[in-house]
Formats: structure tokens, sequence, C-alpha cells
């Protein structure tokens, strides 16, 4: 159990806290060096271009807030008839503390579409925290096709990945 945290708040992130995001998402990624191949890791691990483009291509970032500092971020995109977890992060400091259930919690609260989360194969400590919180993977020949429907990213990342869903894969109209 963890303990109770006081002044908590769930809030979309805007661009006063782009720098803060950013920082958020670099440090805690620099976890997936040696878990995703070496030619997939960069560092930083995501640019500051990369970042902007995310926001334009409507990732919504939101953050989890405690005493005035920003300690998780977790994006979302609303695409045809799911909605996406984009980029969820934890400061390295604060993971294992029950941040990210309470920030993927709220998230998930706010839609009722289907959610898929796409993410690195060989990080497992990512694949087991959507499990716990009742995602499911989804077999190798719905992945390609979801990854392709949904998302942007090359071959080589998709061969290195794997989705999560929170519904059946047979309810997914793809």
């Amino acid at each position: 159990m963890y303990p109770k945290r006081d002044n908590v708040v769930f809030r979309q992130c805007g661009e006063r806290e782009f720098d803060s995001v950013y920082f958020i998402i670099n440090e805690a990624a620099a976890a997936y060096r040696g878990l995703i191949p070496a030619d997939r890791f960069t560092d930083p691990y995501m640019s500051r271009h990369e970042f902007r483009s995310e926001i334009i291509a409507g990732v919504e970032f939101w953050g989890y807030e405690e005493n005035d500092a920003l300690r998780a971020v977790m994006g979302i995109q609303r695409t045809q008839d799911v909605m996406l977890i984009r980029h969820a992060y934890t400061r390295t400091e604060y993971q294992g503390a029950g941040i990210g259930s309470g920030l993927l919690k709220f998230l998930l609260a706010r839609t009722q579409r289907p959610v898929l989360i796409g993410t690195w194969s060989g990080v497992s400590r990512a694949i087991n925290f959507y499990e716990r919180h009742g995602f499911a993977l989804v077999a190798n020949d719905a992945k390609d096709k979801l990854l392709r429907k949904y998302w942007q990213v090359p071959d080589a990342q998709i061969e290195n990945s794997v989705v999560l869903a929170n519904v059946p894969i047979e309810s997914l109209k793809f």
C-alpha cells in the first residue's frame, strides 16, 4: 500500500511545462539503454523536435503533480476509434510509488474508447505494469496491423514492439 499523498493534482500539461515534460521523458527513458535495439536508442531518447512533433500530431500530455512538482507524465492520443497511451514516464526517483498507476487510472476514467498501448518488447517492466492494470498483450499478427493502423513508427520499431489492449482485440476494426 502506498502512503497517502498530499496536494496531488492530475492535469493537462501545456507549453509552460514543455521543458519539465521533456526532462521527465528523457530521464526515465534512460532505463531503455540495453533493453531496446541499440539503433533505436538515442541520447536524448526523444529530441526536442520529436517531442514538439508529437504535440503537433495531437498527443496531449497529462501530468501527476505533487506539492507543485511534476513527477510523472503520460500522453494520450485520440485517433480514429481508439485512445492511445503514449510516452508514459515517471521520474526515476519516484518509480514504484504508485504514481504511474494513479495517472493511468485517471486517464482511463476519462474515456469510453478502447485503449491501446505500444511499447518495446524488451521492456518487461512496462509490459508487466500495463498487465497489472488489466491490459493484455495482443498476438503478433494483430500487433503489426494495429501498429500500422494507429501509429506512425518505422518497420524496425514494429519488429521490436508489443501492443497491449484493454478490450478483446476482436472488438476492434482493423
